[in-house]
This record gives C-alpha cells, structure tokens and sequence, in this order.
C-alpha cells in the first residue's frame, strides 16, 4: 500500500526534472515538518517515512511552481493597441476639419508634421499594432504552455498527497489505538492505588509511581495523537483546498486557450483587413495632402491673377504716358542754357583755381608715395613685406 504514495510523487518529480525544473543543488535543509515526523514515526515507520518524503519535496514543488508564474509575462499591452487605434481616427478627424475650413493654415501645417514626427505615419502605427499583438499572443502562449506543465506535474504531486492523506489517516487511527491503551492503563493504575488499603507505605508508594508514570505515557501519547491529527487534518485541508484553486486554474488556463485560439483565428484570417486599413489611411491622408496642394495651387493662381490685373493697370498707364508724353522738358533746356553762360564767364577764373589746385595736388602725390616707399622698405627689412614695387 506504501508504494502508492511514491509512485505517484517519483512521476511528479520525473516530470519536473523533464522540464528542466529541479534545481540542480539542493540546499540540504529540512523541512520543519520532518521534526513533528520524527515524533510519531514509531506510531507507524512505514507510512511516516512515505508521509516524511512526499512532505519533504512539497516545498521544493511549491518553489518550482511559483518560480513559473513569475516567470510569465504580462501587462497592459492592449493599451498600446488601443492608444494606436485611437491615434489613427483622431488624426483622420483632425483632416476632415482641416477640409471643412478651405484652407490649411501655419499651425495646421506645423501640427501635421509634428504628428508624423512623434506617432509616425499611419502604416507605421498599423505596423506597431501587428507587433504588439504578435508579442500578446507569443506571452499567452508562453502561459499556457507553462501552466499547463504545472496542471500536469501538479496532478501527479496531488496525488501523493492524497496518498499522504490515507497513510496519516491510517497513522491517526494506531495513534487513537495507543492513546486509548495509554487511558486505560492509566484507569487501571489509578484503580489500583485507589484499591490499596495495606498499611506498607513503600508498595503504596510504588503503586503512585506506576500510575505517574502511566499518566506520564498518556501525555506522550496524548501528544503524539495530537500530532497525527493535525496531520491528516491539513493533510485534509490542503488536498481540498488546492483541489479548488487548480481547478480554477484549469479554468483560466481553458479560457486562455480559447482566447488565444481565436486571437491566431483572428488574425491570421483578418490580416488582410489589417492591411487594407492601413493601406486605406494611407491612401486618405494622401488624397488629403492632394487635395490641400491642388487647393492651394488655385488660390495661388487666382490671386496671382488678381495682383496682376491691379498692377498690370498701373503699369500700363505708366507706359501709355512714356509713348506719348514730351521727351525733353523745356525748363530743362532753360536751365542748360543758363549753365552754360554762366560757366563761360567762370571759365578762366575756375581753369586758373584748377591749375593751382592740380600743381599742389601733384606735390601732395608725389610726398605721399615717397613715404609709402619708405615705409614698404622698412618693412621688407624687417621681412614682412610685399612683393608690390610702387612707381611715382
């Protein structure tokens, strides 16, 4: 009956060694409950060491197991998703009010590029969404495939548990057995020294000692029952109460699949709808910047067209008034004549003024590139001249 409990915890720990989860040191510490073990282990050696060894891996199992839970990733990654949903609409509504206006103004211009600088263009916001559900579902099947080892080690694990709780139970009942012996062998001492009606203090004396002791041994019994009983309680306890909670995970993990069965259906059949929105926005926010260049191509042309006919009427009477207005002022002419009158009775006084003014300038020249000379010698004396030769 003793193999059971180790069958069922040897495939356990098989399993776990198969999935590369057993730790490859142990560190040699024993579990607290081998102590309380060790106390009742005369109650039944057999079934307390299979009890001992399958309590003894519970910690390892659990630690294995919460190892894997906190291993699996996972997050609010559908925000992301959302957010580039939400991103894309906004900015197509955000066109059509450009549209409504009939024209695309500075802060318009300035908020379009800086919406591609810091979202990126719609394709690439499609591209995001594809990755970041590509990542969802790579981590959801991540957790399944994990959840589903530990449902399927676990299973085995329960199993040897449950095993446990036979054998404590079983113990439980030989610990009632000596506890109920341990009674009435205290009864009958008791008894006996009640009975005693000699006179011999040293066999009344001896007769006390033998029930002491006796009540001595129902303690330890007493202690021993207590022990056992609390064993198979817990023993109880854990092997229902994980019961449910696995069986919630069995549930959740059932509900994971079919979630990520339909996210792969999902996508893998509507991937082309994916791209034919990404490829449609694309296509809108194109046709939205035609649009806005044909727009502002006509406007342009048309003011133009306006600018020109104001000023092409100026202009034209400007050259209408060239062709056929007089060509030399008269009082022009009066004002040549007087000139020249005036300068012929100046002339001689002003050729006199300018020979003066030509002999003093020619010595001013003269002394002025002397000293330019003298100075260009002493530089190239001191080698930091020119290659220039000045001529009077």
């Amino acid at each position: 009956m003793t193999t059971s409990p180790m069958q069922y915890l040897d495939k356990a720990m098989n399993a776990l060694h198969d999935m590369g989860l057993i730790p490859t040191q142990d560190d040699g510490k024993e579990a607290p409950i081998i102590v309380l073990l060790n106390l009742i282990s005369d109650l039944d050696q057999e079934r307390v060491a299979a009890i001992a060894r399958t309590l003894d891996k519970a910690s390892l199992f659990n630690d294995v197991v919460r190892e894997q839970v906190q291993a699996m990733e996972i997050g609010e990654r559908y925000e992301e998703i959302t957010n580039a949903f939400t991103s894309i609409r906004e900015d197509a509504k955000k066109m059509v009010e450009q549209i409504e206006d009939g024209h695309l103004d500075t802060f318009e211009r300035i908020s379009n590029v800086w919406m591609k600088a810091t979202r990126g263009d719609i394709a690439t916001r499609f591209d995001k969404i594809k990755e970041t559900y590509l990542d969802v579902t790579a981590s959801t099947n991540d957790q399944i495939q994990r959840e589903n080892k530990i449902l399927e080690a676990y299973q085995d694990f329960r199993g040897a548990l449950k095993e446990s709780e036979v054998l404590a139970l079983e113990v439980l009942k030989t610990a009632e057995q000596h506890l109920a012996s341990a009674k009435q062998d205290l009864a009958d001492a008791m008894k006996t020294v009640e009975a005693f009606a000699g006179d011999d203090a040293a066999e009344r004396a001896r007769l006390e000692m033998a029930r002491d002791e006796k009540v001595r041994a129902l303690q330890n019994e007493d202690k021993r029952y207590q022990i056992a009983k609390d064993l198979a309680d817990n023993l109880t306890v854990s092997y229902n109460t994980s019961e449910v909670v696995m069986a919630r995970l069995l549930q959740t993990t059932t509900a994971k699949e079919r979630v990520y069965a339909q996210a792969v259906s999902f996508f893998g059949t509507n991937e082309v709808v994916l791209t034919a929105l990404s490829a449609s926005f694309t296509g809108m926010f194109g046709l939205h910047e035609g649009t806005q260049t044909i727009e502002a191509m006509k406007d342009g042309v048309s003011k133009s067209l306006e600018d020109l006919a104001d000023i092409g009427g100026k202009v034209q009477d400007a050259a209408i008034r060239a062709g056929y207005g007089p060509t030399i002022r008269a009082e022009s002419v009066k004002k040549l004549v007087d000139a020249v009158v005036t300068w012929q009775s100046r002339s001689h006084e002003i050729i006199d003024e300018m020979r003066h003014l030509a002999t003093e300038n020619a010595q001013e020249i003269r002394q002025a590139v002397e000293q330019g000379k003298r100075q260009l010698a002493r530089l190239a004396e001191e080698g930091r001249g020119l290659s220039l030769e000045l001529r009077a």
